[in-house]
């Protein structure tokens, strides 16, 4: 199992927009770079990944999971570019807000924090374990 980070403009593609596609989840397509692409190719089934509001909101705001390994991307003709889908799992009961990630020591080696721009990040898992501890949740998805 491995974790990860997905992020997304919320007025492109919401944690809202995700959780209505219910259990089929969603194409996490248009990523054009090719450290995030290679991102997902390492994905497994399963693997859970937080989904960061960036640009508005800058905030963690729910997990969700790959429900289908790297495949085509269906919005271009290019085959060097690749997705995996993801569904909704929960949402963070409190989300976590970049300001707070930055200002906690034990996650200054967070790739949200070294490297900021990357739309799909790797996420460590004592790093998953802070960021699901400082968003409320007891019990997080592992």
């Amino acid at each position: 199992m491995a974790y990860w980070l997905f992020k997304s403009e919320p007025f492109k593609f919401s944690w809202q927009m995700l959780k209505d596609k219910g259990e089929t989840g969603e194409e996490w397509d248009g990523v054009r770079n090719y450290q995030a692409r290679n991102n997902m190719r390492a994905m497994e089934i399963g693997d859970k990944g937080f989904f960061y509001h960036s640009n508005e909101g800058l905030e963690v705001v729910g997990i969700c999971e790959v429900c289908a390994l790297a495949h085509h991307d269906s919005t271009t003709d290019d085959p060097r570019w690749e997705c995996v889908d993801i569904r909704a799992v929960t949402e963070m009961p409190k989300p976590v807000s970049l300001k707070d990630v930055k200002a906690n020591p034990a996650l200054a080696d967070m790739s949200l924090v070294t490297s900021m721009r990357l739309s799909v990040q790797p996420v460590k898992e004592d790093e998953w374990l802070e960021v699901c501890r400082m968003g409320g949740l007891d019990n997080p998805p592992m």
